[in-house]
């Protein structure tokens, strides 16, 4: 984590990092001024509130009130060396509480992150650059063998060539990556989490074997997003990008609609209208770009070339980001390397959609075929030692795919969670499917699993299959689980070179008869690719695109932005669309319009029944406001302050409507019960004396909104590099 300090007035430091600010100060005797604890003070409580976290943890897990439970942390002083502390951390528990749970809440103290980080001893590198905001380099303790030379399957490099090649491309963008976390669960499966130090939001996971096939896993799908612009997908970018030459490439085109809104001519090719408009009902409008919102400019498409005959469709990109999301998009040390990547991952998906929409019964895979990778069969043993049977199932519908399958069970809470992998390489494919099952998980997190179900309309559910593409938790049939299986297993193979396993693939496309289209991506220095397969490699809904569309946002993203300087008539109207819009209440607002608000403030946590409800205080329609804090106070899971905001907010407006009641005659015990702060707030928005309580003057300058600040600055890193490349 990036962590960057400014300095205050006299000894007062600030230092900034996601998106925190901590001031620290020295006590006046060191000639500060006591306005807040001094660094070293910090460094101490973050040892016990770290120990008190896992306690905390613990207890919840299992339903332990921790009301009577007392945790200090005393540090005691060698009196030779002032540096030599022990730190002594007591836990005061109350009776109720057994032995077992007892030993188990010392053990969880014991798994604090600053006590082991501490012990291990952390290094210090003190180093001088010219610039912060320039320097960018990769932030990994790496093998030390600057000699070694490590080969894997489907990489057409050595590791440590592979990624000090992206490392290198990352840093010529002026991109600094920070590993934030590490997984290591189970012998020979990795995994970590990247992202980058200033702009958080631009993250990626990778998985793997080892440590270094799990680095450039995350490095790769680093470049293949920001390559395919999907840190971007459905955000706004700024004015001044939206204004710029082009939006998202420079080979971009765009779309004026025909007359009365109907598709105009030249977008697309006939076979894809076919798919995404075949009762006719597709409107330009709904395909104006969500990032820009430039209306009038009117739809902004990219190029793709249709691999029957090389010739170019233009797609608009508010389909691709509706409907595909990150499927079939890849990076490698070459394109053939992939486009293997983009393919196989467009079948790990289809097949996976297939088989659990249709209910198949998969082949178990044989233990002898599964003792030819012992590396792979010494991790599902490890899952297994730890409480997780594993299924080891061929997906490749009997030879026809390059699918494999591995299915944890989680006996404690009889979860299951099935996973996926492909690749022309029967072993790359298994290794992929464990390494994908515990990206990113403890064993706990495998206790969130769902159990299988032998309703057939909760498996085909639509959503169910989005669940499973984001994160593999969606729910699977107990006919998955038959002896009775619908093929026959099949030790398949469909490896080679990179530029024989493209062909394989494609061939595969061709025998289903499916159109493939292609956009390759170069201009970032890496080799990066996006495929397209309409009809197969959706995810969501063809429908959506009328229904359920990301640029909806273009209808509410200026007037809430704006919503302080909005009159009386804009703010009924806008609350009146709100209204017609039938979207759920509890739809976050920065989901709707597409901006990255800080989480921790009133911004990040605003949904669409709290915008209504402070709209219609604005306008002093107080019956609507009081329905809706209602069924705020019921659903909402808002911050404790703004809970009891709303809860004081009720009992004013249940008075104000009562035209028997006065709000002086109780108002003396509402502050005795929520403070006087939060009454003067309260009352404030009521008589129109505080207008939207809690949210921050901003507009469509993005005024005060830093987090979603960051994230147009690292996407003008690329631009500003797509930009130069026009002039080549």
């Amino acid at each position: 984590m990036e962590i960057k300090v400014n300095f205050l007035d006299n000894l007062r430091l600030e230092a900034k990092f996601d998106d925190f600010t901590v001031i620290a100060d020295q006590p006046i005797r060191y000639k500060g001024d006591g306005s807040a604890p001094g660094p070293f003070d910090y460094f101490l409580a973050s040892s016990a509130l770290c120990a008190a976290y896992f306690v905390r943890v613990y207890c919840l897990a299992r339903d332990i009130p921790t009301d009577d439970i007392r945790l200090s942390q005393n540090n005691i002083v060698d009196p030779d060396n002032r540096y030599k502390q022990i730190f002594q951390i007591q836990v005061e528990l109350p009776a109720s509480i057994s032995d077992r749970d007892r030993e188990g809440i010392l053990r969880s103290i014991d798994r604090c992150t600053v006590k082991k980080v501490v012990q291990q001893g952390p290094e210090f590198i003190i180093e001088p650059v010219e610039s912060l905001e320039q320097d960018a380099s990769l932030m990994y303790i790496g093998n030390a063998d600057g000699d070694a030379n490590t080969t894997i399957i489907g990489k057409d490099l050595p590791l440590e060539k592979t990624i000090a090649n992206m490392t290198a491309i990352l840093a010529e963008l002026g991109i600094k990556i920070e590993i934030a976390s590490w997984r290591n669960i189970v012998p020979n499966v990795w995994s970590l989490h990247i992202r980058d130090a200033a702009s958080p939001m631009c993250f990626t996971n990778g998985k793997g074997a080892t440590k270094d096939s799990a680095l450039c896993s995350a490095l790769g799908e680093y470049i293949e997003r920001a390559s395919c612009n999907f840190f971007y997908n459905d955000q706004f970018f700024g004015e001044d990008i939206c204004n710029s030459k082009f939006v998202h490439y420079p080979d971009e085109k765009w779309f004026k609609a025909g007359p009365d809104d109907a598709l105009p001519e030249g977008l697309m090719d006939e076979a894809c209208l076919d798919i995404y408009n075949p009762d006719d009902e597709l409107r330009a409008s709904n395909l104006i770009d969500t990032n820009s919102g430039l209306i009038e400019r009117g739809i902004c498409t990219l190029p793709f070339v249709r691999q029957s005959d090389q010739q170019t469709v233009y797609f608009p990109s508010n389909l691709i980001e509706n409907l595909f999301l990150s499927n079939g998009m890849s990076a490698g040390n070459n394109i053939y390397e992939a486009q293997v990547q983009c393919l196989s991952e467009i079948f790990e998906r289809a097949v996976k959609r297939q088989i659990i929409e249709e209910e198949i019964v998969l082949p178990d895979v044989p233990l002898h075929v599964l003792e030819k990778f012992p590396q792979i069969l010494e991790g599902i043993k490890g899952l297994e030692e730890n409480g997780f049977p594993v299924v080891v199932k061929d997906a490749s519908l009997g030879g026809q795919f390059p699918v494999m399958c591995v299915t944890l069970m989680n006996p404690k809470t009889g979860g299951v969670f099935a996973s996926f992998g492909a690749h022309p390489s029967f072993e790359v494919a298994l290794e992929r499917s464990l390494t994908e099952l515990l990206q990113g998980r403890s064993f706990e997190g495998l206790n969130d699993v769902p159990p299988p179900t032998f309703n057939s309309m909760a498996v085909t559910e639509p959503n169910n299959f989005v669940e499973h593409f984001i994160d593999s938790t969606g729910i699977i049939s107990w006919k998955f689980f038959s002896a009775k299986h619908d093929y026959d297993f099949c030790e398949w193979d469909f490896s080679g070179t990179t530029e024989e396993e493209t062909t394989c693939l494609m061939n595969i496309l061709k025998d289903l008869d499916k159109e493939v289209y292609i956009a390759i991506h170069e201009d970032l220095g890496a080799s990066a690719c996006r495929i397209l397969v309409p009809g197969y490699s959706e995810i969501y809904p063809v429908d959506d695109l009328i229904w359920d569309n990301t640029n909806k946002s273009l209808d509410f993203r200026a007037d809430i932005l704006n919503i302080h300087s909005l009159d009386d008539d804009a703010l009924a109207d806008l609350v009146e669309r709100l209204e017609d819009s039938e979207m759920d209440n509890y739809t976050d607002i920065k989901t709707l319009i597409g901006i990255e608000f800080d989480e921790n403030t009133v911004w990040g946590q605003l949904d669409i029944g709290e915008l209504k409800i402070l709209i219609y205080l604005a306008l002093e329609q107080y019956e609507e406001a009081s329905e809706l804090v209602q069924n705020y106070m019921i659903f909402n899971n808002n911050t404790v302050a703004r809970g009891l905001f709303y809860q004081a907010l009720n009992a004013v407006l249940d008075i104000t409507l009562d035209d028997e009641l006065e709000l002086e005659d109780y108002l003396a015990n509402l502050i005795r019960m929520y403070g006087v702060e939060t009454m003067d707030n309260v009352v404030g928005s009521v008589t129109g004396e505080v207008k939207f309580y809690g949210l921050t003057k901003t507009s469509m300058k993005l005024e005060g909104l830093d987090r979603h600040l960051k994230l147009i600055e690292s996407y003008k890193k690329l631009h500003k590099v797509r930009e130069a490349g026009m002039y080549k």
